[in-house]
C-alpha cells in the first residue's frame, strides 16, 4: 500500500466484479495521482459464494480486519446488494477502538450494518455514495472521497445546513426489516430520511405501513423523502406518486412530513451523516 491516506474498500453483502475494482483505481490515478489518498480493495470483494462476496465468516472477518487496522483511515464499501444483516452481530463486538475513530460510507443493504453500528455508539457514520459509484459521476465520488478523508464535504444533503436536529438516511426496504430486530437503532428525535428503487408502489405503501406503525418510528422528528426510482409498472396502477404514500402515512400516524431529501439509488446521492450536526 501507498503512502497517504488509506480507504479500505469492503464487500460486506453481493460479489464485487475484479473489473469494476480496476475501474475504481483508474479513476483514483487519474484524480489522485499523488498517492495523498488510495483505495485498498480487500481480497474477499472479489470471492464468489453465491450472491454473496464470500460466505458470512469470510465477509465478516474482512470488514473487522480493514475496521480494525490502523493502517487504514476510513472504510467505504464497496457496493449494496443484500447480506450485511447476515453478519452484523457478528461484526459490531469484534470492532475495536481504531474501528470507533474511522468514518464509515455507504448506502442500500450497507445501512443494515451502519444502524447497528450507530446504535453500538459509532459516531462517523454517513448514508452516501459507495465505491462502486466513483467511475460513474466526478462530482459524486469527489464529494464522498471528501467526506471520508476530512469529515468535510460540500456534497452533503441541503437540508442539514438549516436543521440541527439529529438525522438518519436509510434504503426504506432496509431499515422497515430492521425494526424489532438487535440492530434497530435509538431514532426518537431524528430526521429520518427515506429512498428506495425497484418497489412497485404498493410495496412502497406496505412498508410505510409498518413502518409507521412502530411506536419506536413514531418518535422521530419527521419522515424526510428522497428518490423513489425505477418504480415498476403494476396493474392495475395504485394511484398514488411516492411522495403522496409517504405523506398519507406520516398524517395518519402523526408523524412531520418534512418535505424532501436529494438522495437515493443514483448519482446525485448525496452525504447524511447520522446523528447530531
Amino acid at each position: 500500500m501507498s503512502k497517504g491516506f488509506k480507504i479500505g474498500v469492503v464487500c460486506a453483502s453481493s460479489r464485487f466484479a475484479p473489473e469494476r475494482a480496476e475501474a475504481v483505481n483508474a479513476w483514483m490515478a487519474e484524480h489522485y495521482p499523488d498517492g495523498e489518498v488510495a483505495v485498498v480493495f480487500h481480497p474477499t470483494c472479489f470471492l464468489k459464494h453465491g450472491h454473496f462476496a464470500g460466505d458470512d465468516r469470510a465477509r465478516a472477518d474482512a470488514f473487522v480486519e480493514f475496521a480494525n487496522d490502523p493502517r487504514i483511515d476510513a472504510i467505504w464499501f464497496a457496493r449494496g446488494g443484500y447480506g450485511s444483516c447476515r453478519i452484523a452481530e457478528a461484526v459490531i463486538p469484534r470492532l475495536n477502538d481504531v474501528a470507533r475513530g474511522k468514518r464509515y460510507l455507504g448506502y442500500s443493504d450497507a445501512g443494515s450494518l451502519l444502524a447497528g453500528m450507530y446504535k453500538a455508539g459509532f459516531q462517523h457514520l454517513a448514508h452516501g455514495p459507495m465505491a462502486s459509484d466513483s467511475v460513474r459521476h466526478d462530482e459524486t465520488a469527489e464529494g464522498a472521497i471528501a467526506w471520508l478523508t476530512t469529515g468535510r464535504s460540500d456534497w452533503i444533503e441541503p437540508s442539514l445546513a438549516d436543521d440541527p436536529r439529529p438525522a438518519v438516511a436509510f434504503n426504506l426496504t432496509i431499515i422497515d426489516q430492521l425494526l424489532g430486530t438487535v440492530l434497530e437503532p435509538d431514532l426518537a428525535g431524528h430526521v429520518l430520511m427515506l429512498e428506495e428503487v425497484a418497489e412497485a408502489a404498493y410495496r412502497v405503501d406496505r412498508m410505510m405501513f409498518h413502518l409507521t406503525g412502530q411506536d419506536s418510528i413514531k418518535r422521530v422528528a419527521g419522515i424526510r423523502l428522497g428518490r423513489v426510482s425505477e418504480i415498476p409498472e403494476n396493474d392495475p396502477d395504485f394511484g398514488l406518486t411516492p411522495e403522496e404514500i409517504v405523506r398519507y402515512w406520516c398524517v395518519r400516524t402523526g408523524i412531520e412530513y418534512l418535505g424532501s431529501a436529494d438522495i437515493g439509488h443514483d448519482g446525485a446521492n448525496k452525504i447524511v451523516p447520522f446523528g447530531p450536526r
